[in-house]
């Protein structure tokens, strides 16, 4: 899909409004090396970018987006505050048919070393908010942090924990974790036959390796009812941000590992608010991003086009600290942003 001049220009205006909140303007090369992408998503990632071979630089993508071109920059250069601004073509394969494109345009808008986290992400927030709800895109919130940190109280193994948070992003295999966990079973002898065939792609000793930790586990006991309750409880609440607020509350009494994201919920809400937004109606949904959103580790957010069920999100975002942490190879730096795609905004006949 070859984008228009007026997508382009929406494009540019885009990039004026960020550089207006002091944002740098920054390039990323549209071939990315592979591997520090495969590093940080896994080979899934070979079924949604389009990868080649280079005879000097090795395997390489066409950029499937900007957030680590742009935080290898920002560490190379110190790891200082600083907000950058960037536009260019992203590139996606699709398995199906579905008349999404495979090249679009994305502006991003990144916020990095902020020290007031609720401070950054209402600055955040609050800059593609004032470019898109005028144009009558209604916004979404959630909180990656409030699961993660249920999912680091409850009272069972690390391996438990760790099987769990990883799997978070995919709630069906989420779902089967936690009914494993929560069914008490006896241990039962798990092993194979020295004589058994090697059949797929694992090794005779990693399969031992799983049939060993299934054992363990089997032998743990189980998740308590009340625990599985909060955390069913956590993945459907869906209202206003301060209804929410009071209703983590009100589970934090019970189950107090969720207190500090609490705490932090509400600090940020009283940033919004400071920031000018109407929190009183800002939707809030602890299940949002769960899917499409797999690096961010807090508050995350969105912004759509109701009536319009077929467009994904014009607009997302939001904390990403773990993953510069990953990427730099050390201690993660606070940091928040988001993209928009312009084409969208066209589609929809609006224009920043």
């Amino acid at each position: 899909m070859v984008e228009t001049a007026e997508t382009r220009a929406a494009a540019a205006r885009l990039l004026t409004r960020f550089e207006a909140l002091g944002a740098e303007r920054v390039e990323a090369a549209i071939l990315q090396p592979a591997g520090p992408l495969l590093d940080l998503y896994g080979e899934d990632i070979r079924a949604r970018a389009y990868v080649t071979q280079d005879p000097l630089r090795g395997e390489v993508m066409l950029r499937p987006d900007f957030t680590v071109p742009v935080v290898e920059m920002h560490l190379a250069r110190g790891n200082g505050a600083a907000r950058y601004t960037y536009a260019g073509e992203i590139f996606r394969k699709q398995e199906e048919e579905t008349g999404r494109p495979s090249e679009y345009l994305q502006v991003g808008y990144e916020h990095f070393g902020g020290a007031d986290e609720p401070a950054a992400d209402a600055e955040v927030f609050a800059a593609f908010h004032g470019i898109l709800a005028p144009l009558g895109l209604k916004p979404a919130t959630g909180d990656i942090g409030l699961l993660t940190a249920a999912i680091r109280g409850l009272s069972t193994t690390e391996a438990r924990k760790g099987a769990l948070l990883r799997h978070l992003w995919r709630p069906r295999r989420f779902r089967a974790l936690v009914e494993r966990y929560r069914a008490w079973r006896p241990a039962t002898a798990l092993h194979g036959s020295p004589d058994s065939p090697e059949i797929g792609l694992r090794s005779r000793a990693e399969v031992e390796a799983r049939l060993a930790a299934l054992a363990t586990d089997a032998k743990e006991p189980p998740l308590s009812g009340m625990e599985a309750e909060v955390l069913d409880t956590l993945l459907r609440l869906k209202e206003t941000a301060p209804v929410v607020l009071s209703q983590i509350r009100d589970i934090a009494v019970d189950f107090p590992a969720v207190a500090p994201a609490a705490d932090m919920f509400s600090a940020r809400l009283d940033a919004l608010a400071r920031a000018g937004i109407d929190v009183d109606t800002l939707p809030f949904e602890a299940s949002y991003g769960r899917t499409t959103l797999e690096y961010y580790d807090g508050f995350v957010f969105g912004f759509y086009a109701e009536g319009r069920p077929d467009l994904p999100p014009v607009a997302t975002g939001g904390r990403y600290d773990a993953l510069t942490g990953v990427i730099g190879g050390g201690a993660a730096v606070p940091a928040v942003g988001g993209v928009i795609r312009p084409g969208l905004l066209g589609e929809l006949g609006v224009a920043p």
